[in-house]
């Protein structure tokens, strides 16, 4: 999956996620919503941990969160 429909797909199932969040808060015995935020949850994470693998983090606290370490910083481009 391309960068573009990888970041879509965290954007849904983030959305999703927060939908079940909001019914969870007012519906909290309802089991299949428990069950179906949790399976949102999973693939939500997998989806993540694939962007960030290939493209980097999506968070602060992300996979590779040290990327930005790496060489070259901005002002170190030689165009300038």
């Amino acid at each position: 999956m391309n960068k573009t429909k990888l970041l879509r797909r965290v954007s849904e199932l983030g959305f999703a996620m927060q939908e079940f969040r909001l019914f969870l808060d007012t519906h909290p015995g309802d089991a299949d919503a428990q069950e179906l935020f949790n399976t949102y949850k999973k693939k939500y994470e997998a989806v993540k941990d694939e962007y960030e693998k290939q493209f980097g983090p999506l968070t602060l606290n992300g996979y590779n969160s040290d990327e930005w370490l790496k060489d070259p910083w901005p002002w170190d481009n030689a165009d300038n």
